[in-house]
């Protein structure tokens, strides 16, 4: 007798946030960061994820952003004062008028900012996962900083050693580490795509935009977030959960196009429109595909991390976590 297959549950992501609603925290934001010059960011920014946090729903529940503008605040004085610092310093080499002083400068400038992407990351990622949670689970990076220092400067090497080539390996192999060293619970995560199949979708995506006049750009874009999104699995009981994110490369250029006539002809006043349909596409074509049972997952001891100084690096160096 043929054994009958099981059947495949998929669980949606939605977004519920509109446009309308984030303008008014937006250009209230902007507004008083103009006032205050710049000192409301760390407010401004949780505001923002507050939103669109709670504007995430799945399976009936939404999420919650639990930092603080006093955190964020605290880490932003961090980067404040590290990078007047740096600057400061490049200052007095550029202008010492002595050339060893301002190679010396230069290099320690942009040593520095190498030296610490590392740091941020594993800070944000700690600070992020430890404020963020779902039906009151709570997300937890444990990975090693060390660890993950490691990997980066190796990456670093390998990739100005190759004239940029390693690249792809080395995203690949922080995907996994991080993904590696999450846990939502007792769920655990991992990514399981490959180094060389990254390069092979950055070479061809790059020389087939560039004869079609960048026409492919779109399917290229489409394979991109297609790659860094359904290599991401998820494991509830040693059951295998799979991320699905279906689109065509028409849903990219619809994307791409209204949201830069968007742009374009409202001078930019439509930018809170903008971040909620891009935010929008992104989640609602988010899915997860399996055995998913969220009545069976087990709080993990939490992690009370309060420094949100790595995530304000990465902000200032406007680099994503993943």
């Amino acid at each position: 007798m043929d054994l009958i297959p099981e059947k495949t549950t998929s669980h949606k992501f939605s977004f519920l946030g509109k446009g309308s609603e984030y303008a008014i925290i937006f250009f209230k934001n902007l507004l008083l960061n103009i006032v205050s010059l710049g000192l409301y960011y760390p407010w401004a920014k949780v505001e923002k994820l507050k939103y669109f946090y709670q504007a995430t729903e799945f399976k009936g529940n939404r999420f919650t952003f639990h930092g603080t503008g006093n955190e964020v605040f605290k880490g932003f004085i961090k980067v404040y004062v590290l990078f007047v610092a740096l600057y400061l310093f490049l200052l007095y080499g550029a202008s010492s008028g002595n050339g060893t002083i301002t190679a010396v400068a230069l290099l320690f400038f942009y040593g520095s900012i190498i030296l610490i992407i590392p740091l941020a990351i594993h800070g944000s990622a700690r600070y992020r996962s430890s404020r963020s949670s779902w039906r009151g689970i709570h997300f937890k990076y444990f990975g090693n900083r060390k660890e993950l220092y490691k990997l980066c400067v190796i990456g670093f090497l390998l990739t100005i050693l190759t004239f940029g080539i390693y690249s792809s390996w080395f995203k690949v192999d922080l995907k996994k580490y991080i993904t590696k060293h999450l846990k939502f619970g007792n769920i655990t995560f991992s990514f399981k795509g490959d180094g060389f199949d990254l390069f092979i979708i950055h070479f061809k995506g790059i020389f087939l935009t560039y004869i079609t006049l960048g026409i492919y750009s779109f399917w290229y874009m489409r394979e991109l977030y297609q790659f860094n999104i359904q290599n991401i699995e998820l494991f509830q009981d040693e059951k295998r959960i799979k991320t699905k994110f279906n689109i065509a490369a028409g849903d990219v250029f619809e994307l791409v196009v209204i949201n830069a006539l968007l742009i374009v002809f409202t001078l930019g006043l439509a930018s809170p429109w903008v971040a909620t349909r891009t935010l929008g596409f992104f989640i609602n074509n988010l899915e997860l595909e399996g055995a998913f049972n969220e009545d069976e997952i087990q709080q993990a001891e939490l992690d009370n991390y309060n420094d949100a100084a790595g995530d304000d690096y990465l902000d200032f160096f406007d680099l994503d976590l993943l």
